[in-house]
C-alpha cells in the first residue's frame, strides 16, 4: 500500500527538495527552450542547497513536501508579506507523478498553512508563457493581475493572486 503525506520539511530534506524543484521546473525550461545560459536565474537552474537553506533558516519560510513512501515528490514554500498576504513559491511535482492531483493537494495544504499564518491573500509569480499552468491556477481561483518583463529572463513574469 502506498503511503503518502504532506509535512513540513527539515534541514535534512533540503538536498532532496532541491532535486525535486530542479527536475520539476526543468520540464518547463525544456519546453520553452530556457537554458542555464539564457535563463540562469530560472528556478530550474538557480535553486541550490544554499538558497533553500537560507530560505529555511534565514528567511524562516515554511516549506512543505509531499512524501510518497518516504520519498519527496512534491514541494512548496510560503513567504509571509505585508498586509496579511503571502506568496506561494516553487509549487512543483515531479513529472512522473503529475496528473494525480498531487499539485492540487499541495495547493490546498498551502491555503490551510497560509490561513494559519493569518494570511488573507495568496500571490504567485509564474512564467506568463506557460499557458497550461496559468489556466490551472485560474481554475483554482487565482486571478491574473499583471505582468512584468525583466532583462535577466527570456520570458515574461505573470502575477496572480487569490483571496483566502
Amino acid at each position: 500500500m502506498v503511503k503518502y503525506m504532506i509535512k513540513k520539511i527539515q534541514e535534512k530534506d533540503i538536498a532532496e527538495c532541491v532535486d525535486v524543484i530542479k527536475e520539476s521546473f526543468l520540464t518547463v525550461a525544456n519546453k520553452l527552450c530556457y537554458t542555464a545560459d539564457n535563463a540562469p536565474r530560472f528556478t530550474a537552474f538557480a535553486t541550490t542547497e544554499d538558497v533553500l537553506l537560507h530560505q529555511l533558516n534565514g528567511e524562516h519560510r515554511p516549506m512543505y513536501a509531499y512524501y510518497e513512501d518516504n520519498k519527496i515528490i512534491g514541494y512548496y514554500s510560503l513567504t509571509l508579506q505585508d498586509n496579511n498576504q503571502c506568496e506561494l513559491n516553487n509549487l512543483c511535482v515531479l513529472p512522473q507523478y503529475r496528473h494525480k492531483h498531487i499539485g492540487a493537494m499541495l495547493l490546498e495544504n498551502a491555503y490551510v498553512k497560509a490561513k494559519e499564518m493569518r494570511c488573507k491573500k495568496m500571490s504567485i509569480g509564474i512564467v506568463e508563457e506557460n499557458e497550461i499552468l496559468r489556466k490551472w491556477y485560474e481554475a483554482k481561483g487565482f486571478i491574473h493581475i499583471g505582468t512584468r518583463k525583466f532583462d535577466f529572463f527570456p520570458f515574461t513574469c505573470g502575477y496572480m493572486e487569490r483571496d483566502l
